[in-house]
């Protein structure tokens, strides 16, 4: 609520927003970034848990310092507004995924040109704001390049009979978008074939990554002038992030993965992200604040004015 005046210098706890914002600073009629929490979780594989991922991600980003070093300056300052969490219908999977889909274009319609960051929930979600950018760039005669962190290329066709499980999300957006998926490391022989005989499928596998950052040069010639960047945090090394459901050994590291988003950034126009699959464990925050930085240093890259 917005804070009468002769309240506000009181030692109230930091408001429920991303980077603990105000009400001036979170105004979504003013901000230039939005955060759309959506906590969904249906078809998750093995442990559980990524329905409390966006609320852990909001609450750890409260206590993270506004000010970037590596920017030299405060990304915040663009105005961050945060969403209440979306719920989505329990009908079924491809029934919340259209409703997602039809809120995530009521969102980009009630606030244009602003720069929106989706927390999930598990990665099934991401096809709908995928899918959205990719009508949207189309009718302009462009085609999307959906950069992909994680630790599985979810291309299956179906998992565990259905089509809208979060390990066939990419292979929703398959046909409509170029993929670059980057720190796979758990790949079926089936999806491996699909990407050898794939014009629109690059894989970069985590094992081949881990040498020097000539490999950033390769992505950054794979990707298209329109990005959306869909991040499953199990992209990272488990030691990095344990909280995720299918943990898998092997993953990327934080200055790695710093530095080709930057170069993302600089050099394409990316036009929206999710960041999903955190499954938070009680006890054990430092996840929680990593991902919530990640969220954090993006909208810092996405507003640099020194490039």
């Amino acid at each position: 609520m917005r804070m009468p005046e002769s309240l506000r210098e009181l030692d109230w706890e930091l408001p429920h927003t991303f980077m603990g914002l105000d009400e001036v600073a979170s105004d979504l009629a003013k901000a230039k970034v939005v955060i759309m929490p959506v906590p969904y979780e249906a078809t998750t594989s093995f442990g559980g848990g990524t329905g409390s991922g966006p609320s852990a991600i909001i609450d750890a980003s409260r206590y993270i310092e506004l000010y970037d070093q590596e920017l030299d300056t405060e990304p915040a300052d663009v105005g961050i507004a945060t969403l209440p969490s979306l719920m989505l219908t329990g009908a079924g999977p491809q029934e919340a995924l259209e409703e997602l889909r039809a809120a995530y274009d009521r969102v980009l319609d009630a606030a244009p040109g602003r720069f929106v960051i989706m927390l999930g929930g598990e990665h099934s979600i991401s096809s709908a704001p995928m899918l959205a950018w990719a009508d949207r760039l189309h009718t302009e005669g462009k085609r999307l390049t959906v950069l992909q962190f994680d630790a599985h290329t979810d291309l299956r066709p179906e998992y565990e009979g259905s089509p809208y499980s979060h390990a066939s999300v990419m292979s929703r957006a398959q046909d409509r978008v170029e993929i670059v998926a980057v720190g796979i490391r758990a790949i079926t022989s089936d999806e491996m074939r699909l990407v050898r005989k794939s014009d629109s499928i690059h894989v970069f596998m985590a094992d081949n990554i881990h040498t020097g950052d000539g490999w950033m040069d390769d992505v950054m010639s794979r990707l298209g002038e329109d990005v959306y960047i869909t991040f499953d945090v199990d992209g990272f090394d488990p030691a990095l992030v344990p909280s995720t459901g299918t943990p898998e050994p092997g993953g990327l590291q934080w200055y790695p993965v710093l530095k080709l988003l930057r170069r993302v950034f600089d050099e394409r126009n990316v036009h929206g992200v999710d960041i999903v699959e955190l499954a938070p464990i009680p006890g054990l925050s430092a996840p929680d604040f990593l991902v919530a930085k990640l969220a954090y240093k993006m909208i810092g890259y996405k507003f640099n004015e020194g490039g």
